[in-house]
């Protein structure tokens, strides 16, 4: 096997949890109302530092698809499927996606704003 070059991207990422490499950017986002065996999922255009597994037909609850398992290229962990055909035209959208389990992703948090803070005078309404 040879040396594992990972992309790194600029901007908000969802990264794996298990060693934090980049994943997918949050503009690549498309659905989060995707649902996985272990509970939510987000449907991604774009995804980075993965590998695939071999094609499957598998029935999901939408129906039968051709999927490939997704991994992270750096630790292995498992974390999802892309889409490669669907059989239900109203399912074409899928095709060429990715799907990510929530719980084997971390969101990036951005400090656009501090939680913590406490209102000024300047922040509070006039009486």
């Amino acid at each position: 096997m040879g040396r594992v070059f990972l992309v790194d991207l600029e901007g908000r990422v969802y990264s794996c949890r298990f060693c934090e490499s980049d994943l997918v950017l949050a503009d690549d986002l498309i659905s989060r109302s995707f649902n996985c065996s272990r509970g939510r999922a987000y449907l991604f255009s774009n995804v980075v530092n993965i590998t695939l597994g071999p094609q499957e037909e598998r029935n999901m609850m939408s129906g039968m698809h051709t999927v490939e398992d997704i991994f992270c290229c750096c630790c292995g962990q498992y974390l999802g499927w892309k889409y490669v055909a669907v059989q239900d035209k109203n399912q074409k959208y899928k095709e060429g996606k990715f799907v990510l389990e929530r719980w084997r992703i971390i969101d990036e948090v951005t400090e656009e704003f501090n939680l913590d803070a406490r209102p000024s005078s300047s922040d509070t309404e006039n009486p």
